[in-house]
């Protein structure tokens, strides 16, 4: 009998033993999209430190990166994300809609409709800028290959058409002549890319294309990064504000009790330390007191919005949907 309690309190230490290494360190997927995983990585190590002094836990962070839409789907198919760091509001609302947000009204958990920072579109050319682009109308010249990946795939893609189509409705006054002036720009694109990282790729290292439509934090590292090559940012008269929104997936979190670390890190996001990383990795922070000191990194110019297309809901339904203006776009490329 004696022998058989020893054995007990045995498995009893054992089984509490696991217990508390298990507590001691958590596990945390962060399911994003293309450009952010440098940003990612150095976030990441900061906030571990920051929890490990607050709660003497350890996180184990895991990372996952590919074009928006498709991640938004990987989640929605059964991929566990804590967080959601998304190019798109569009594509969280396809998870929230999915079963996977408890709220329909997410975007304001956060401030900034939940997007901690924000970028724009530019256009990175090669050394000397040797064909001449300096805006959008410079792309839909027959001597000119424009690179940008596919917004049926990428979020990035979606601004990137977005901004071209917001300065042919400003030049033109037309929605038509719009639409025609963004179906030339797409003749003139060799190769689309599920991603804006593959389509930097397919830019900076194949060397194919004169132009290529680019994230403006992604333009920066391009150029940081390839050092034997040189690159040259050009910003158009007018490009898009591209929030990019961060979320909470509640049936992860819920499921596996890390909520209160899922949504601690969102929000250390917006601390001075958190947007510190965000300016250093390019993307433009929500704190105007360290975008001023960033200020000769980020040039003020002027931005649309998705508010002045009608919305994602009705921007997806005319342009991106199946059969939809871009889908017509290609299919006459052909």
């Amino acid at each position: 009998m004696a022998k058989k309690l020893i054995v007990l309190l045995i498995k009893l230490i054992v089984v509490f033993a696991i217990s508390a290494c298990n507590d001691a360190q958590v596990s945390i997927l962060n399911v994003s999209y293309d450009p952010t995983r440098e940003l990612y990585i150095d976030f990441n190590k900061e906030f571990n430190h920051y929890w490990k002094e607050k709660t003497g836990q350890t996180i184990r962070f895991s990372q996952s990166h590919g074009g928006s839409g498709k991640q938004a789907r990987s989640i929605i198919d059964g991929l566990p994300a804590e967080v959601a760091t998304l190019a798109l509001a569009y594509d969280i609302q396809a998870i929230q809609k999915a079963g996977y947000i408890d709220d329909v009204n997410w975007q304001q958990r956060l401030p900034y409709n939940s997007a901690p920072y924000y970028s724009t579109i530019v256009l990175l050319v090669r050394e000397g800028n040797p064909k001449n682009i300096h805006d959008w109308e410079d792309l839909i010249r027959s001597d000119v290959q424009v690179i940008t990946p596919n917004p049926k795939t990428s979020g990035g893609a979606r601004w990137n058409y977005l901004a071209a189509l917001g300065y042919a409705m400003g030049k033109h006054q037309d929605e038509q002549a719009a639409i025609e002036f963004v179906t030339k720009l797409y003749r003139n694109v060799p190769v689309l890319d599920t991603g804006a990282r593959g389509s930097t790729t397919t830019f900076t290292e194949r060397n194919i294309g004169d132009v290529l439509i680019s994230w403006e934090n992604e333009a920066y590292l391009a150029i940081r990064e390839l050092e034997d090559e040189t690159f040259e940012i050009v910003y158009p008269s007018i490009s898009i504000l591209a929030e990019t929104p961060v979320v909470v997936i509640d049936k992860i979190v819920d499921r596996r009790n890390t909520r209160e670390i899922a949504e601690a890190y969102l929000e250390y996001l917006y601390s001075d330390i958190g947007q510190s990383i965000i300016a250093k990795h390019y993307f433009r922070p929500r704190s105007e007191q360290i975008l001023q000191q960033y200020k000769d990194t980020f040039p003020v110019i002027p931005l649309l919005t998705i508010d002045d297309f009608g919305g994602w809901d009705r921007v997806h339904e005319k342009h991106f949907s199946d059969g939809a203006i871009f889908d017509q776009i290609y299919a006459s490329k052909r």
